[in-house]
């Protein structure tokens, strides 16, 4: 039973609630094996090393996107010309206006990087409104519980949230500008289909699949990898599930 405070732990890599309720949580486990930990652990100490968790996988996540370049220069994240519009890119830079969709691509990323920021809050407030059944659900999920809690919990609010944002940094960036001048240019050319894309809604959806995929890699770093757990505590509650 050692093993399922380690394992509560790990499932919780993004995931707290208030001290007390961490408490109430944590002695039910410690008391399932007779009131404490052979790890040596104490109450107070799971807890803590839960809340420094959460700060520092939020933290990486957004810090790593919020940046220039965040999304832009990762393989993984880069938010691409619109799939359904990737024929009028084509196009373009046959007639030799690549340029022009590189900039575009450019002002997408640094829209999404822009906005990255607003997430933390978010992510805060579905922490507090965690029930015990929520940790319970997580603790016997699968590595990415945490992160999978966290798409269900926050996904409307990180939408609604991020729209007027990206909205606003793609107009002060002159991406609609550039999107306007790219599908006005395209839509020109004889026999070709017209291209209609909500620019804004493309952009706020990738932007929240880069995120999710980010703390979902923050989640496994800190689960496996004993060099992501930056303080003492740290790597005392979460070094002890290789004992």
């Amino acid at each position: 039973m050692k093993k399922s405070i380690l394992l509560y732990s790990l499932a919780c890599v993004f995931v707290t609630t208030s001290c007390d309720e961490l408490l109430q949580i944590a002695t039910e486990v410690q008391n399932e094996v007779g009131g404490s930990s052979d790890s040596g652990l104490s109450i107070s100490e799971i807890a803590s090393g839960l809340k420094e968790a959460l700060e520092v996988g939020t933290g990486n996540t957004v810090s790593t996107l919020n940046k220039a370049g965040g999304y832009l220069n990762s393989p993984e994240l880069k938010i691409p010309f619109p799939p359904d519009a990737q024929r009028a890119a084509d196009k373009l830079r046959d007639i030799g206006m690549g340029s022009l969709v590189d900039n575009f691509e450019t002002s997408l990323n640094t829209a999404a990087e822009n906005a990255a920021i607003k997430a933390k809050p978010i992510f805060i407030n579905a922490i507090k409104g965690m029930t015990f059944d929520d940790a319970r659900k997580i603790l016997q999920g699968p590595d990415d519980a945490a992160t999978e809690y966290f798409k269900q919990k926050t996904s409307a609010s990180l939408f609604s949230t991020f729209t007027p944002d990206i909205k606003t940094a793609l107009d002060n960036a002159n991406v609609t500008k550039y999107w306007s001048k790219i599908t006005s240019t395209y839509n020109k050319i004889p026999l070709v289909e017209a291209v209609e894309t909500d620019l804004t809604k493309y952009a706020t959806n990738k932007a929240m699949d880069g995120l999710f995929l980010t703390l979902e890699k923050e989640e496994k770093k800190i689960r496996e990898n004993p060099a992501d757990r930056v303080t003492d505590l740290l790597k005392k509650v979460f070094g002890s599930v290789a004992k």
